[in-house]
């Protein structure tokens, strides 16, 4: 019999673990709006410890007391492991990404293995202070190895008016089996929408085992208060929304009547690759790391300062432990540029927010060790002043990054900081601009500041706009470290720091490639 190639006696597997994709809905929500219905969104938790961790957030549905969210929620599935999850809704008040600063519905807590063996599991939703809230419906699908996304192109034509003066507002839903795949946006005023076109992965219009499953293609009339109306469907298969051109009879619900025609122009199978596709085909990680030294962090000989060097480690020491010690992994010669910002610097004491670290003309250092190394040795040698400029370092490494377009390598800069930025405006400006390149920031908050503005940055819910501008994908992860404190066991704090910080990165790097159309190159 021949032996298995992945067979390694001795060894452990790096990756055992099986990857499943929840799609969430909710029925029954309180309304806290006065004039129009809730505007929820649902943010999932895994506990990690003793403390709740944010895992991910569906989109907004606006207007609505029974919202069916389309964002999938991806989790790494762990057979041996008790994964808890926390399911929370929020009513979404202002653009404020900070959850207490708006109305909470209601929430519900399970484990992954009981969504994952039940494949659809139905609770209740939870309130401290009433009763009745609704309840959460959460469905399970493992993510194969099918490796393949569909791009469509679909328009509708003959609606009739909505009203005398008025046209439908038509929007295109897919579900597969009850479950709802896809929403487009609403095309206004027009009984003869042509949608933009849209990508989806193979894996949500089949199954694992089955190539050709049921799929319903609905076209509704969107309204703003959320009370949507089902103007035709069509019932059709996988396979059958795979070959174009053609054209479906949509048909009224109730009475089986024609009410247009729905015509599928374009379903163009494209191959996509993983984080592991491009990392062991060559593609090689940089990072780059930047650390706060502004004088709000206290003069470096106060023992309440975040820099003081006493008996055991600084903050921001356990920071760079925590995140380089994984990253030097994916780093072939393991040499770490090292920025500091905020400081005056010798010999002449002139301020800057964009130094070598380890004070000479080669801002490189070896290892987690030698990155710690500089950073104790650099402390006595400048004075922390200020302000707290993000824009330099990032445009330090993004001139790297955009001549390194073609592939072979991704960026990432770490910052370390401890308050607010002062050049918010320049920073976005900047963050913009490094989205179109092979690069993401990673933002670690060391004390007790007000990190709010961080979380602006990391634009979950929408991606991050300026002056007219908006970046091309989401490429900031910020992670306060105070969450990770209070954890009993310190090297567990270190990991889940790590994880929450780094969790982003494969699929911004994927985003990236996708966007450029660059394919896995042969092993170097």
């Amino acid at each position: 019999m021949m032996a298995q190639q992945n067979f390694v006696p001795g060894t452990a597997s790096q990756d055992p673990n099986n990857e499943v994709e929840l799609t969430i809905s909710a029925k029954n929500l309180s309304n806290k709006d006065l004039v129009s219905k809730s505007d929820p969104i649902c943010v999932v938790y895994i506990q990690q410890g003793q403390s709740w961790v944010e895992h991910g957030r569906t989109e907004q549905i606006v207007n609505s007391l029974n919202p069916e969210f389309s964002k999938k929620i991806v989790i790494g599935y762990r057979f041996e492991e008790l994964q808890k999850l926390k399911f929370k809704i929020y009513d979404i008040d202002s653009k404020s990404t900070a959850l207490d600063k708006h109305d909470f519905l209601g929430e519900a807590d399970c484990s992954l293995g009981q969504i994952v063996s039940s494949g659809k599991i139905v609770i209740p939703l939870h309130h401290p202070k009433s009763k009745n809230k609704g309840e959460l419906c959460i469905v399970a699908e493992e993510i194969g190895a099918l490796k393949e996304d569909v791009e469509f192109l679909f328009s509708a034509e003959g609606f009739k008016k909505s009203g005398i003066l008025s046209k439908p507002d038509p929007f295109l839903a897919i579900y597969k089996e009850n479950t709802l795949v896809h929403r487009t946006t609403f095309i206004k005023d027009n009984c003869n929408p042509r949608w933009p076109k849209f990508t989806i992965p193979m894996r949500l219009i089949r199954t694992k085992d089955q190539k050709d499953v049921a799929l319903s293609l609905q076209c509704w009339n969107w309204n703003g208060d959320g009370s949507h109306k089902l103007m035709g469907e069509v019932h059709t298969t996988t396979q059958g929304i795979l070959q174009t051109p053609k054209t479906f009879s949509l048909d009224d619900k109730k009475t089986g009547k024609s009410v247009g025609k729905l015509c599928l122009h374009e379903a163009k199978v494209i191959k996509t690759f993983s984080f592991l596709d491009y990392i062991t085909s060559g593609t090689q990680i940089n990072c780059t790391i930047a650390i706060d030294f502004t004088g709000s962090n206290g003069a470096p000989n106060n023992p309440n300062s975040l820099h003081y060097m006493g008996p055991t480690p600084t903050l921001y020491e356990q920071a760079l432990l925590s995140v380089v010690t994984i990253i030097q992994d994916y780093d072939s010669d393991k040499h770490f540029p090292v920025l500091g910002f905020g400081a005056k610097v010798p010999p002449n004491g002139i301020l800057s927010h964009e130094f070598f670290v380890n004070l000479t003309p080669n801002p490189h250092c070896f290892g987690v060790n030698g990155v710690i190394e500089a950073y104790r040795k650099c402390l006595p040698c400048i004075q922390l002043y200020g302000p707290t400029n993000f824009s330099p370092v990032i445009n330090h490494v993004s001139r790297f990054a955009a001549s390194h377009c073609n592939g072979d390598n991704y960026f990432i800069l770490l910052i370390l900081t401890d308050g607010e930025i002062t050049d918010m405006l320049e920073t976005k400006q900047a963050i913009i601009a490094a989205s179109h390149l092979p690069m993401s920031i990673i933002i670690v908050g060391i004390g007790h500041a007000d990190f709010s503005s961080m979380k602006e940055l990391d634009s979950d819910n929408g991606h991050l706009s300026a002056n007219g501008r908006t970046a091309a994908r989401d490429i900031v992860q910020f992670v306060p470290f105070r969450d990770f404190l209070n954890q009993p066991d310190p090297y567990r704090a270190a990991v889940n720091l790590a994880s929450a910080l780094l969790m982003e990165i494969p699929n911004q790097l994927v985003a990236f490639m996708k966007s450029k159309n660059l394919t896995p190159k042969h092993p170097h």
